[in-house]
């Protein structure tokens, strides 16, 4: 793997420019120069973006591959999070990088429900046919889907309880959950 040494606000500047989940800095940096999309043959290992003052420096779809332990604290970088416009935009962020971190642990978020309400499914038309106003959206392109009409605080709530299905201990799932919502906690 190659490295450059950007300082912070470049840094910010090329993760704000995401646009999608999985974009590597080097994908970014290429459509912001206009540069041809490189088709990286399976030897050639992708750039990735370095800053002072950060160990490791991770966008989406350089997160550690899914295994049994997942590093929590390398979830995703704070940047790239805060780059999100809205609170729909953070948690479907959030979803979607515990998604692609482990991907077959996944299925576990099905359990977080209301008491009268379901939350995550498998489809778009099975959110809907239990809430017309559930607004599904889909995490990434996982075939999961959530609801996403809740307020911040329930969302909050929502992926607070996800990532403690998935095996993140309960202090770091609400540090993670407060940052991803930060305005919940006023709520």
């Amino acid at each position: 793997m190659k490295y450059i040494e950007v300082d912070e606000e470049l840094y910010r500047f090329i993760a704000g420019k995401t646009e999608r989940i999985g974009e590597s800095a080097s994908e970014i940096l290429r459509r912001l120069l206009g540069l041809e999309s490189l088709v990286l043959d399976t030897e050639t290992p992708p750039v990735a973006v370095s800053h002072p003052g950060m160990e490791s420096s991770y966008l989406p779809n350089n997160l550690p591959p899914a295994s049994n332990a997942v590093d929590f604290e390398q979830l995703y970088v704070s940047s790239v999070l805060d780059a999100q416009k809205s609170a729909v935009g953070r948690f479907l962020f959030v979803l979607e990088a515990l998604y692609q971190q482990m991907p077959q642990q996944f299925e576990k978020v099905l359990q977080v429900q209301g008491r009268d309400r379901l939350y995550f499914a498998t489809s778009k038309a099975s959110l809907l046919a239990a809430s017309q106003s559930a607004n599904p959206k889909e995490i990434g392109n996982s075939g999961y889907w959530v609801t996403t009409n809740n307020n911040t605080a329930k969302k909050h709530a929502i992926l607070l309880e996800a990532l403690e299905k998935l095996g993140c201990g309960a202090i770091r799932a609400q540090a993670i959950a407060d940052e991803a919502l930060p305005q919940a906690k006023a709520e």
